[in-house]
């Protein structure tokens, strides 16, 4: 069972981890002739996740190798142990324990997406071990583990986060739109974000008149059918809730069968990755959805551009996203906040560890960081972005700035205003 979780397809950013030498930088002689401090984790290497992972294991990897050259945690220096999920929610469990009962690491995070940190949480909690997700959306609400702390700026509402703003830009056109097509892939992350629209829908008095799911990829393969019954709904919004391949699968569907609804989009992931930009192109036109940040000044904060600088640096070798900033930038904010703890409680204690991420707010790159109830965070900070006026040749340059996105909520971090319909923006 365990030669199972050896590394698969490794790129040349995972390959440097299958040994307990990924911490290897030179650090001053005081901290290499202390035992190191080990973190271990799952993360989505290969499959349809690794798009993102890939960018949260660069993030990782750089702040590891500053602080080894600063001279590690608490006199030590630190080591990342990790091996690949290959993106199935299945070969958690046993990466974890594995991780545990015969790496013995010191310390556990989370990798990326709810599906694959859902699974996770029964053996983090049968260890008592502090465990800080990342992009797992509201997977605490069932199990209410007081050591658990989420990377995702969702905020304490959790599950209606992720479509919130997309209502809320809806309420304020004039005629006010009344109908709302759902359609989510039957998964964690997807059901969760369908409920959240479900509630968004109802407190805005948005009539439901399409609410369905659909057996996630690759049991689903031709999402024309999903999006003709969303065409024949005929509802004024469409928000699909959806990892990866069905929201690129569902967006060129759209386009090919001509979805004209005034408003859709939603939750869907993927389209934040620039894989996915730069495969869909125009097809993203007039799309209203979830980013978790953008390269806007509202959103440099200290550190951002320096971190940013290195990892585009790296990505130009390791065959990662290069630009990272869907995942990168969180890959190195979940660590942060982790070291500081450590710093701050001055131990490798779980116990300890957790009571100082209870009771600090972080600075990350990604902004500052407080949790709230159930290990989210006290203050949300996620964006609903319009995409427009991208070209057929929108390349790396197009990706890397603001040309083509326009932050419509939280209010004070918008751009601008909607185009609406979006039919008219999809032009």
């Amino acid at each position: 069972m365990l030669n199972k979780l050896r590394l698969k397809a490794l790129t040349p950013v995972a390959a440097a981890a299958v040994a307990m030498a990924a911490g290897a930088v030179i650090a001053p002689a005081s901290a290499q002739d202390k035992k190191p401090i080990v973190i271990g984790f799952g993360q989505s290497l290969t499959g349809f996740l690794s798009p993102n992972g890939k960018q949260a294991l660069v993030g990782a990897e750089i702040w590891r190798d500053q602080v080894n050259k600063a001279g590690g945690l608490l006199g030590r220096q630190v080591e990342l142990k990790y091996y690949d999920d290959q993106s199935k929610p299945d070969t958690v469990p046993g990466i974890y324990t594995k991780l545990l009962d015969v790496d013995h690491v010191d310390l556990v995070v989370g990798g990326y997406a709810t599906n694959q940190n859902a699974p996770a949480m029964p053996v983090v909690i049968r260890k008592g071990k502090t465990y800080i997700s990342l992009f797992a959306l509201d997977v605490n609400s069932k199990f209410k583990y007081p050591k658990y702390f989420s990377i995702l700026p969702t905020g304490p509402n959790t599950k209606t986060s992720f479509t919130e703003g997309f209502f809320q830009v809806a309420e304020a056109q004039k005629p006010k739109p009344t109908t709302v097509a759902l359609a989510y892939a039957d998964a964690e992350f997807s059901q969760n974000a369908c409920d959240g629209a479900r509630e968004n829908a109802k407190k805005g008095g948005f009539k439901i008149v399409y609410d369905k799911s659909y057996p996630p990829p690759p049991k689903t393969s031709d999402f024309t059918p999903i999006v003709q019954a969303l065409k024949a709904a005929n509802a004024d919004l469409v928000v699909v809730c959806a990892y990866p391949a069905d929201s690129v699968g569902i967006v060129e569907a759209a386009n090919e069968i001509g979805l004209k609804p005034k408003m859709f989009g939603g939750a869907m992931v993927g389209l934040q990755a620039l894989v996915f930009k730069d495969k869909l192109k125009t097809k993203l036109n007039g799309i209203v959805n979830y980013e978790t940040w953008v390269p806007d000044k509202k959103e440099m904060y200290p550190g951002t551009e320096a971190f940013f600088k290195e990892y585009q640096a790296r990505a130009k070798t390791a065959g990662v996203d290069p630009l990272g900033y869907y995942l990168g930038g969180w890959g190195y904010a979940q660590f942060q906040v982790l070291g500081d703890a450590i710093k701050g409680s001055k131990s490798i204690d779980d116990n300890k560890i957790a009571a100082y991420l209870k009771s600090h707010t972080f600075e990350t790159v990604m902004g500052p960081i407080k949790f709230g109830a159930k290990g989210e965070w006290a203050d949300g900070r996620m964006l609903q972005v319009q995409y427009h006026d991208i070209k057929p040749d929108a390349n790396l340059e197009t990706w890397r700035g603001m040309s083509y996105q326009t932050v419509l909520t939280p209010s004070n971090l918008a751009t601008g205003k909607v185009i609406y319909p979006y039919e008219k923006a999809h032009q």
